[in-house]
């Protein structure tokens, strides 16, 4: 669940203080306070590792905005075009490595 955003340069102390939670939260109030501890930070982190860029790359580099078709099988099919052409591509960056 979004809870919305965060300020920019948070001081060090605000960055390394674990924060109070009362007993009167809202879901949205809970859902704020475990991501802003430190295990919460740490598993919130994890997003950035795998999927989101790939999706980062396929939308800029590659150029996939939207889709061109419709129908739900038409749209599996042009997304299987984009998957494989980013598998390939990457198969093709790593086999210089």
């Amino acid at each position: 669940m979004a809870v919305g955003r965060e300020t920019h340069h948070p001081s060090w102390q605000s960055r390394f203080a674990e924060p109070a939670l009362s007993s009167e939260a809202t879901p949205l109030d809970r859902m704020a306070h475990r991501l802003k501890t430190g295990e919460g930070r740490k598993l919130y982190a994890l997003r950035k590792h795998t999927p989101e860029p790939v999706f980062g790359v396929i939308k800029s580099v590659m150029g996939f905005r939207q889709f061109l078709l419709r129908g739900l099988a038409k749209v599996n099919g042009e997304w299987n075009l984009v998957t494989m052409s980013w598998n390939i591509r990457r198969m093709f960056a790593l086999q210089g490595a």
